[in-house]
């Protein structure tokens, strides 16, 4: 990298992602400057990052005085400031659209975590960018995973591989599953997440949801992106090229470490602080095919994102609200599925959406999956 400070806009700066990557952001103050910032309800946390980086700009969803040197600024403001080189999207559902298509109108790069942006709306996502000569780089394990084994390579790509760690669930008794806690499906094996991204990871709604990114971040049909468990997290997803040989990436489940390389790109910064891979230590490293019986979800996404047009919008609003309606203790686990389901059967889709259309499929998921929810209640 360059002497020259990258400036950065954090939107979700106080979620699970955005306070890692401000983890990060304060090991390199020579590398790269805050100049917005964009919180969720924490306003106490929201406060003391401000103290800690002084933004020019904030936004929050409620009202609270930053300090003098400090604007309050809508997060599209935030998104398309002069002085902002990267903006990293590290919010969680539509919220992150507008801001993340107002970035890349504007030419930034745009360093993604929000799995909806896409999945909702891909094909206008990546279209705009290429017509904004906007960069995307992705902070999704796996998706950094995949855009590291590619590049530099020129060979026809035959198959993208997807690893899962299979939640805390895989091996759970079927029977057993409607029983199962709200504490029970936080507990994941392997990474340290938001409480959304958890329960769609316990659900491997999160995996069909990723494999809906690649098609539209690596320009691949859905048809050649497969899906394996791998319990361990170490690699983080493989890449199969035409000759049959297979790259993968491999690293300590640690989110920092591709958060880092997003930032940094195309350069590799040493960082202490940062896990080490031991392989002596990890020992053996195993896979298992994925049982689609176990896991509805998975196939509700694959489903929905082959039928394309605003069928991955409705997707993505009944999963929000079903997974909400869980942790409020509303529905049982496999309630989830069932609500993401009925939502999908209801839907007349849109081919080739426009921004409205897909806005208007959201709203009217989310609608549909709470008249669903009645049937399901337990509390």
């Amino acid at each position: 990298m360059s002497n020259t400070i990258k400036k950065l806009a954090v939107l979700g700066s106080t979620g699970s992602i955005g306070q890692q990557v401000l983890d990060v952001i304060k090991d390199f103050p020579d590398k790269f400057r805050i100049i917005g910032l964009a919180g969720g309800k924490n306003t106490s946390l929201l406060s003391k990052q401000i103290s800690q980086f002084q933004p020019k700009l904030v936004y929050s969803p409620l009202k609270f005085n930053p300090p003098d040197k400090t604007k309050f600024s809508s997060m599209e403001e935030l998104a398309t400031h002069p002085d902002v080189d990267m903006v990293i999207i590290a919010t969680s559902g539509k919220i992150g659209l507008a801001p993340a298509l107002a970035a890349i109108k504007s030419g930034k790069q745009v360093a993604l975590a929000n799995k909806e942006v896409l999945v909702m709306a891909g094909e206008i996502i990546m279209a705009e960018a290429k017509r904004h000569q906007a960069q995307i780089l992705p902070i999704d394990s796996e998706h950094s995973a995949i855009w590291q084994c590619l590049h530099g390579e020129k060979a026809e790509v035959a198959r993208i591989i997807l690893t899962a760690s299979g939640g805390p669930f895989y091996h759970h008794p079927p029977t057993q599953l409607a029983n199962v806690t709200v504490e029970e499906a936080l507990q994941h094996p392997t990474w340290k997440m938001g409480r959304k991204v958890t329960i769609d990871s316990a659900t491997l709604m999160n995996k069909g949801l990723e494999a809906i990114e690649a098609h539209w971040l690596f320009s691949i049909s859905l048809n050649r992106i497969d899906m394996i468990i791998h319990h361990q997290s170490i690699i983080h997803s493989l890449v199969e090229f035409a000759d049959g040989s297979l790259k993968a990436q491999l690293s300590i489940p640690d989110m920092r470490l591709p958060i880092q390389y997003a930032l940094s790109y195309p350069e590799r910064l040493a960082n202490p602080r940062l896990p080490r891979t031991d392989l002596a230590r990890v020992n053996s490293l195993t896979f298992e095919p994925i049982d689609y019986s176990m896991f509805p979800c998975l196939q509700l996404a694959l489903d929905a994102g082959k039928k394309g047009g605003t069928y991955p919008a409705v997707l993505c609003a009944a999963d929000e609200i079903a997974v909400e309606l869980f942790l409020k203790r509303h529905i049982n686990f496999p309630g989830i599925a069932e609500i993401i389901a009925g939502t999908m059967s209801l839907h007349q889709g849109i081919s080739n959406p426009t921004l409205d259309d897909i806005l208007a499929a959201d709203e009217w998921a989310r609608h549909t999956a709470l008249k669903l929810t009645k049937r399901l209640t337990y509390v």
